[in-house]
């Protein structure tokens, strides 16, 4: 592929909802400008940008590829991302690299749910776009059913390019000056209308709608004027916001002759090749075997290999500029995220920010003693999907998944077995319960163990009662009745017991124990008598203060169109939640302000998607603890009971 100067080089990213043909869109585009001589399948899991093995199996996108397509002396870098939701983080990272998005809806479908989620992608991220209407040889289309459509659902700035009017209006609306003339005289003379038409789509303020059949290859050349068109060049792009060296706020323009600013957009784990990074470089020129620095991690970095993908396939690049997407291999010490910069002008451009993860699963490998080969391959996958997180939790002792939903995380356990050989269960991750108590006891913990030899012997008199703080210990003791130098040995094995308590083996806390008496033997005391002493005493204790199961409790907000309102309001009540509020959000849609119990929460992520065709999303924090009601306790304690007694009797 030879080399572009940054006038001839357009970036654009392709959004829709799963299965409206973005895939296909560019197979079309290739075949159109003779880069591949017939067209690719999703289906039969020959296309360019479909190319992993996973996606072959499923027959549909789950990671950003990217295609370059050489037209009319330009190239059009096509970022083809997943239609499903869950793989949003692809889309975030990939908008990075993008002047303009493509937004493709199905002809037959119309305006869906997707097409709705790309829209407002765009929205947040201030770029401009374009609507392609795809398959419209499919049986029974109707296109001004599906323009009118788009138009009421997403306002006047949509309009055809034969509409005129609709243009004419648009235009009107993007400049005072023009919005004068249009009222005085009518009409814009052919120059003005070409002019305030491209920077009506370059300010976002207009979105043109095309129409093509992708598999027949219908207006597939219009629509790649119409990229070369409209779409932005890198050097037309607004300056990016960056930091310095000094984390002063700076603004990095787009010039191939600047100082050298690069974004790691994506990485990928190739099985043959190794780590590669993709690339967007925003200003100078880099040459292969050039030395760069990497602020995040206070590392030089060297371009040792260069090249331009193309799916799965790569020519080498002898030197990027300013504005063009390109690939390097083994960078050591760089992530997704990172800026790459000349060392001696330093630059940091903001890193991805993902949507907080919303399903969690707990991970353990099927065979014992893999638990270090689970973790070692979910942190390679993270490398190439950083929009998932694993979670340790030492209360309950599992390794937590979270990601955006099950989808995804299907695709990570698949990915898990074939990358780490590996084998996993998915289990529901347990509830990090915590016992406490409601009332007082006075207790004694007796240790004696005499039997030939060394005996061993400790006796304690511990009173118990509940406090705001975690645990308290102090002690009352007259008379020698147990040495002081006991004491910490005592404490110490109370402490041991907070980690498991006997009730459901939760965490303790809110217990406060005072030791006041015991007694000792001259030869067989010693601490590790008293520990067991106090260990006994804890359990008694807290089986006769009245013990209480605590259950944590999250704080949610959930954002729903207007019409899920009353289902997600009732759904959370039937949770044990509670609706603390309401909020209108500016463009339509509410925000519900909830609190509901952490066991209740687990599924949530699927269930909301469900009750509001995937419309809905909902954020989650921890509130605080509180009890848990008597006769959920009394299960949960049942179940860890007869889990004791299983283990006690496979011994």
């Amino acid at each position: 592929m030879k080399g572009y100067i940054s006038e001839q080089i357009r970036n654009v990213i392709l959004l829709g909802h799963g299965g409206s043909g973005k895939t296909t869109v560019v197979e079309s585009a290739l075949a159109a400008t003779g880069a591949i001589s017939r067209l690719g399948k999703t289906e039969d899991g020959n296309t360019v940008s479909d190319y992993e093995k996973t996606e072959i199996e499923k027959g549909y996108s789950i990671q950003t590829s990217i295609v370059p397509v050489e037209y009319q002396k330009s190239k059009i870098n096509f970022l083809d991302t997943p239609g499903f939701f869950d793989f949003a983080g692809e889309i975030s990272s990939s908008i990075r690299a993008a002047e303009a998005a493509i937004i493709v809806v199905d002809a037959s479908a119309g305006v869906q749910v997707g097409t709705e989620k790309a829209w407002d992608v765009c929205k947040k991220a201030s770029i401009p776009r374009i609507i392609l209407i795809n398959k419209i040889d499919k049986e029974n289309v109707n296109i001004e059913q599906v323009v009118s459509d788009l138009k009421a659902k997403f306002g006047t700035s949509v309009a055809t390019l034969d509409d005129k009017d609709a243009l004419s209006e648009a235009i009107a609306e993007t400049d005072e000056d023009l919005m004068e003339k249009y009222f005085s005289e009518g009409e814009f003379t052919d120059e003005e209308f070409s002019k305030g038409l491209a920077s009506g789509i370059a300010s976002g303020d207009i979105a043109i709608v095309l129409t093509a059949s992708s598999t027949k290859g219908e207006g597939i050349n219009e629509f790649l004027d119409a990229i070369l068109r409209y779409v932005p060049a890198p050097t037309s792009h607004a300056p990016y916001p960056a930091l310095n060296d000094k984390d002063e706020e700076i603004e990095v323009k787009v010039d191939p002759a600047g100082p050298v600013a690069a974004f790691v957009f994506k990485t990928i784990a190739d099985p043959v090749i190794g780590k590669i990074s993709l690339i967007k470089l925003i200003s100078g020129t880099v040459k292969h075997g050039q030395e760069v620095f990497n602020p995040a991690t206070e590392k030089p970095e060297k371009l040792g290999a260069m090249f331009f993908r193309r799916g799965k396939t790569q020519s080498e690049a002898p030197e990027a500029v300013a504005g063009d997407i390109f690939a390097a291999t083994k960078l050591q010490y760089t992530h997704t995220g990172d800026t790459l910069s000349d060392k001696h002008n330093i630059i940091k451009f903001p890193r991805v920010e993902f949507s907080q993860p919303s399903l969690f699963m707990a991970v353990e490998p099927k065979s014992k003693g893999e638990d270090e080969k689970v973790g070692t391959g979910l942190n390679k996958l993270r490398e190439e999907d950083p929009s998932f997180i694993i979670e340790r939790n030492a209360e309950t002792s599992q390794t937590l998944l979270g990601g955006q939903g099950e989808i995804q995380i299907g695709i990570i356990i698949t990915k898990l077995k074939e990358r780490a050989g590996v084998d996993v269960d998915l289990l529901d991750p347990k509830v990090p319960y915590r016992e406490t108590i409601k009332g007082t006891a006075d207790v004694q913990g007796k240790h004696k163990k005499q039997s030939g030899g060394a005996g061993q012997y400790g006796d304690v008199h511990i009173k118990f009662s509940p406090t705001q703080e975690e645990f308290e210990f102090s002690e009352e003791l007259f008379g020698g009745s147990v040495p002081k130098n006991y004491v910490p040995a005592v404490e110490k094995g109370l402490r041991e017991c907070l980690i498991r308590g006997p009730l459901s083996g939760s965490k303790v806390t809110g217990i406060k124990a005072v030791l006041y008496d015991g007694s000792y033997h001259d030869v067989d005391s010693n601490e590790m008598a008293f520990k067991i002493a106090a260990g006994l005493a804890f359990k008694k204790g807290i089986e006769e203060a009245k013990p209480i199961l605590l259950e944590p409790v999250m704080h949610v907000e959930i954002f729903v169109p207007d019409d899920y309102t009353g289902d997600v309001m009732g759904d959370m009540n039937k949770r044990r939640g509670k609706i603390l509020g309401m909020e209108p959000q500016i463009g339509g849609g509410q925000k519900l302000v909830a609190e509901a119990p952490q066991a209740e929460l687990f599924k949530y992520a699927i269930n909301l998607r469900s009750m509001t065709q995937a419309r809905g999303s909902f954020t989650m924090t921890f509130e605080r603890y509180e009890e848990l009601p008597a006769q959920l306790a009394q299960k949960v304690i049942a179940d860890y009971k007869a889990k004791q007694e299983a283990a006690h009797e496979g011994h």
